[in-house]
């Protein structure tokens, strides 16, 4: 049951179908984009994890544009290489309806500052931090990128006389008062009186007064002391540490496809119920640390029909936080609506989405493949670089191509050698042996992460190790690899087996056992054996963000480092993909089957 402090509203909504966690890739349709500016350049460095899909999605260019002007980067494309952008054509006029469509790409040249920007594109210093949410002194450097919003009547600077107060002298005339003066020249009695101490006696005909107005000041000391503090300001904006504006009573609202009226329950929908009863684990957890938390809870079923009519209920522009959706038609206008309104909002499902791109709200918690593969790669490559690495080509499903390349190219980048070896039924074992030596470790690597190749790699690699033990031996493998631990358990630890993961529970742990404990208390059952286990992710993400919301407020995304929160499965190192988009979770563990101890060794890569 959950206790007092947690306030939940559950509405339900009928609905259809599901997609699950490592299935929510999304079809990518080819993109098209003729309204470029031909001519006109910008430079993207590209970094870890970037594809052309997601840096042509940044700038709303197509890929075709990209491989128009950067021949060789349909065949690969590398780190800290640096491709050529068109700039997007804007319109003439913005109007308030128009999204992103109004933006120029700027790469920050040597000696520019917010400023000498502002002044540049006719836009105010506030403007450009506005389009830039990520925008800091870290940040604001030489090659990187900011966009510049197009400049209106709204937006422009206001161009300001420079001015000074200077006396005049003035006759008063026939029957003139001292309120009629003050009247004529907009200035007040005592301004008035300070400048002719006479009238204290009374306004007389003929009188010669002092009167102050301003005047229009066209010396370049003032102009350039004016200019100044004006640029001065105006840099700050980089340094002004975010408002902390905490909340009394949390206002979350969890967006999941519970489809309970479907007449045909799937294991996908379990699942989701799944993620929302760990997510009230986490509720009740924090509840007990003070934290008060109103959560409004909506059945968002299939397609948009339904989830539509829920961002259309008032209540949940109040919200400080949005959790959910699934599928990219749902997560498309959660994420705008989001923007919108100013609320953070959590992607915890779906691994490939291109609303964090471009929306400064959004947080994705499962990490996308591309910068999965890529941190894997590099951590393996710093493990492994000094070792006798063998990939074997087995030929099955669920081939890792894109990561096999880009570990490739990071052991080229190093000048570390490998070797690679063609599986062969018959001739396996004496093929892996020559290539073997007992000098240093050797990795052995699959090319797929299937069961399949698993099962014919092993049997080769595990007679060896009982039969010739000076050769030392390590299996390296694939997050999926984890669905198949029982049954390999013994293999796993014999062959001293490494994988990469973006998530892992150690069920042996107490703080696990305890998670099953309270689980099954409240509700009469035991969570369902995936992988992952949405109960836990459900936990996790509760636990995270609920925390950095009750600590640091609305604004929370810039102390993310300071929590430090130790997940049951998931982990979560949030990155900012660019100056003006939202967060990608690039949390990496490297998971040791260690037989030495034969202990399983869950270590966060940090970096």
């Amino acid at each position: 049951m959950v206790k007092t402090k947690i306030i939940f509203i559950l509405t339900v909504f009928l609905g259809l179908t599901f997609t699950t966690l490592y299935a929510q890739e999304g079809n990518r349709q080819p993109s098209t984009n003729n309204n470029v500016q031909e001519g006109t350049l910008f430079y993207h460095t590209i970094e870890q994890g970037q594809t052309v899909y997601s840096i042509a999605k940044m700038y709303g260019v197509s890929e075709d544009d990209i491989y128009r002007h950067n021949p060789g980067s349909k065949d690969v494309i590398k780190v800290g290489q640096r491709l050529q952008i068109p700039q997007k054509a804007a319109a003439s006029t913005v109007t308030a309806s128009q999204e992103d469509s109004n933006y120029t790409f700027h790469n920050i040249q040597p000696k520019e500052t917010l400023f000498s920007l502002s002044q540049k594109y006719n836009v105010p210093a506030t403007a450009l931090v506005e389009a830039n949410p990520g925008l800091s002194v870290t940040t604001f450097q030489i090659g990187k990128i900011i966009r510049i919003p197009a400049a209106t009547a709204e937006t422009a600077p206001p161009k300001e006389a420079q001015t000074v107060i200077q006396d005049i002298e003035y006759k008063v005339e026939k029957r003139e008062t001292m309120f009629r003066i003050t009247r004529k020249f907009n200035i007040t009695q005592d301004e008035l009186i300070a400048k002719n101490p006479q009238l204290k006696n009374g306004v007389k005909e003929g009188m010669i007064l002092k009167i102050p107005v301003k005047v229009e000041d066209n010396s370049a000391a003032t102009a350039s002391k004016n200019l100044a503090a004006k640029e001065k300001d105006a840099n700050a904006l980089l340094t002004t540490p975010m408002k902390i504006s905490l909340v009394d009573t949390l206002k979350i609202v969890l967006l999941l496809p519970f489809m309970v009226d479907n007449a045909t329950p799937s294991s996908n929908n379990s699942r989701y119920i799944e993620y929302y009863e760990g997510f009230l684990l986490a509720l009740d957890s924090l509840q007990n640390k003070g934290v008060s938390v109103k959560l409004t809870v909506r059945d968002i079923g299939v397609g948009v029909k339904k989830l539509n009519e829920i961002l259309n209920e008032p209540a949940l522009k109040e919200a400080n936080l949005i959790i959910g959706a699934v599928e990219n038609d749902q997560i498309t206008p959660t994420a705008t609506f989001a923007k919108n309104n100013k609320i953070k909002y959590v992607i915890p499902f779906a691994s490939r989405n291109d609303d964090v791109l471009t929306n400064a709200y959004v947080f994705q918690v499962n990490t996308p493949h591309s910068y999965l593969y890529a941190k894997a790669a590099q951590t393996a490559c710093e493990m492994f670089h000094d070792a006798n690495i063998i990939f074997v080509d087995t030929h099955d499903a669920d081939d890792k191509a894109e990561f096999i390349r880009l570990l490739k190219q990071e052991l080229g980048l190093r000048n570390a050698a490998y070797k690679d070896i063609t599986y062969k039924e018959d001739t396996f074992s004496v093929d892996i042996e020559k290539l073997l030596r007992t000098d240093k470790r050797n990795i052995v690597i699959p090319t797929s992460g299937s069961m399949e190749a698993l099962a014919k790699v092993k049997p080769a690699l595990r007679l060896l190790v009982e039969q010739k033990p000076e050769i030392p031996i390590n299996l390296f493998g694939y997050p999926e690899w984890q669905t198949y631990a029982r049954e390999n358990l013994e293999d796993f630890f014999l062959l001293n087996t490494y994988i990469y993961s973006n998530f892992y529970a150690d069920n042996v742990s107490n703080d696990i056992s305890r998670f099953y404990a309270m689980y099954k208390i409240w509700f009469s059952k035991n969570p369902t054996n995936t992988f992952p286990k949405y109960s836990m992710l459900g936990f996790d993400t509760g636990m995270f963000f609920i925390e950095a919301l009750s600590k640091y407020g609305k604004n929370f995304e810039s102390n993310l480092d300071k929590i430090k929160y130790k997940s049951l499965q998931m982990g979560f190192h949030f990155q900012r993909v660019n100056n003006w988009g939202g967060f990608i979770n690039t949390n990496l563990f490297i998971v040791h089957y260690d037989k030495a101890s034969f202990k399983v060794v869950r270590q966060e890569v940090k970096q």
